[in-house]
């Protein structure tokens, strides 16, 4: 069993960050390697309880406190194993996920929880350093083919999976490069695209066939004995206000793939950069927050982030009492950069590089403003030049605006990150006919499977995994997801699977 005394012999302790200055200066990632020997003294942290609630904070069902107890015990390779039988990408959720695991931690009943996410993280890439990561190879084929439609979490996730299990499987991308969102959406300093590119050379060895470039229509998936649908929601939610058609106003999935695209050697600048700009983010989710450490990084003169909600408490709000996931202040590391003062001769070169001498010397970078609505952006020739808002306040009758609260902010480049309204139905969703709920959501039964109408004129059983499906929502649900997914199609081909399903999705409205 875990060591019953080293919650009380060790504190929480996070990995640390490389200094603002520095890490403003590039597009690396910002956390530290954590030292092993701390990291086994968290892993003790762990109380291996009898009711280990984490279990179920994760969509994965990962069986934390077993790898953490081997950590502890430096036993490495059996913690990466066991880490790995539940979680196909580790090196994924434990860059990315926010950890609701730690928000179910029993320890987090009156202490700070163990920090699982970070523990996760090093387990597998200490696999990768030692060479425990090999191709797992079918020993027998099936015979069957399968089309997987995305290349995100999900859908690496399901053909991962279906590969292994010996059939057939083509991984269609509509982009250049495969990873999707994590691709395209999530900025290089928060995870390096080396590492997506490190898991697809697995994958391409395991005999999983990648085709870049096309959005596959019906007639590129006849032949195909099953196919899996993970397309994410892409469409972004707009805000049709006066002014939403000035130069000047993106979604925010206009502006992330820009940078990425720099990081990728496709560009020298970006087509939407934000040096020397007053950028206004609307939006105080993670997609806003990508934003904002972005638009730092491109050497904005000022950023200014509006979350429409009111500020949470810094301990766990009330609402959400343990084990639910926390509503509290996070303090994301774009904005920790934010907070930091340029002030000093020590910061010469960063003023230098990214044109700091266009802001005022000793105040913040950037900040979030609360419980922010915006009501019109305002401009000259077509641009955008400003914006005009309010503050609100959340009442049982809905958003109101608080008098006297009225404001006007400079603004040259707003970006609109406000969560994803829908999948986008162009294309092969509108080509097999599939059904689409209020939500924006493809329509689909316990088993994950979508009906297709007779009049398509297409045979084959599709299934739908993650955001697709689901809705908007975290990379470990995509996880989870595209590998509850192979199971239903591998029983759907061969009679029964024995491909684990994680957690099914109850909480997600679906045709009986």
């Amino acid at each position: 069993m875990a060591d019953p005394h080293g919650f009380q012999k060790y504190s929480r302790h996070d990995k640390a960050h490389r200094p603002v200055p520095l890490r403003l200066l590039d597009w690396h990632e910002v956390y530290e390697k954590q030292d092993l020997t701390d990291l086994r003294q968290q892993a003790t942290r762990c109380m291996d309880c009898g009711i280990p609630f984490c279990h179920d904070g994760c969509p994965l069902g990962n069986i934390i406190p077993e790898w953490n107890d081997l950590v502890r015990l430096g036993r490495w390779r059996e913690a990466f194993d066991r880490l790995h039988a539940t979680n196909n990408f580790p090196e994924f959720t434990g860059r990315l996920c926010p950890a609701p695991c730690e928000g179910a931690c029993v320890l987090g009943i009156n202490d700070d929880p163990v920090t699982i996410k970070n523990v996760e993280l090093e387990i597998v890439e200490y696999g990768f350093e030692h060479d425990f990561v090999k191709p797992i190879r079918p020993s027998f084929s099936t015979g069957q083919s399968v089309a997987v439609v995305g290349s995100g979490p999900a859908g690496l996730a399901a053909a991962q999976q279906l590969t292994r299990a010996g059939h057939d499987v083509t991984v269609f991308e509509r982009h250049d490069r495969l990873g999707g969102l994590m691709r395209y959406g999530v900025p290089e300093y928060k995870m390096e695209k080396k590492w997506i590119n490190r898991r697809l050379e697995q994958m391409v060895a395991e005999g999983t066939q990648f085709r870049t470039n096309i959005s596959p229509s019906v007639s590129d998936l006849q032949g195909f004995d099953a196919v899996v649908l993970a397309i994410g929601s892409t469409i972004g939610r707009d805000l049709p206000i006066e002014g939403r058609d000035l130069e000047g106003v993106y979604q925010a999935m206009e502006y992330l793939p820009e940078a990425n695209k720099v990081q990728e050697g496709d560009r020298e600048v970006s087509m939407i950069d934000a040096r020397g700009k007053n950028v206004v983010i609307v939006g105080g989710g993670d997609t806003g927050t990508d934003c904002f450490g972005t638009a730092l990084r491109q050497g904005a003169k000022s950023v200014v982030q509006f979350d429409i909600g009111p500020k949470p408490p810094r301990p766990r709000a009330a609402s959400t009492p343990w084990p639910t996931f926390p509503r509290k202040l996070r303090v994301a590391t774009a904005h920790e950069e934010g907070e930091y003062e340029v002030s000093g001769e020590e910061e010469k070169e960063l003023v230098e590089k990214l044109g700091l001498d266009a802001r005022v010397k000793g105040h913040p970078l950037g900040n979030r403003q609360w419980k922010t609505n915006t009501v019109e952006f305002i401009g000259t020739d077509g641009k955008i030049t400003g914006l005009k808002g309010t503050l609100v306040d959340r009442t049982p009758e809905g958003t109101i605006p608080i008098e006297g609260s009225d404001f006007e902010i400079d603004a040259d480049l707003v970006l609109l990150a406000m969560g994803f309204a829908s999948v986008d139905r162009a294309g092969i969703v509108d080509e097999l006919g599939l059904e689409i709920d209020g939500r924006g959501r493809i329509v689909r039964d316990e088993n994950f499977r979508a009906e297709v109408p007779l009049t398509a004129g297409f045979r084959a059983p599709v299934f739908v995994a993650g955001d697709a499906g689901r809705g908007q929502s975290l990379i470990v649900w995509g996880i989870s997801e595209g590998r509850s997914a192979a199971a239903a199609v591998d029983r759907q081909l061969m009679g029964e699977s024995s491909l684990p399903t994680a957690i099914v999705p109850t909480d997600v409205p679906m045709r009986a």
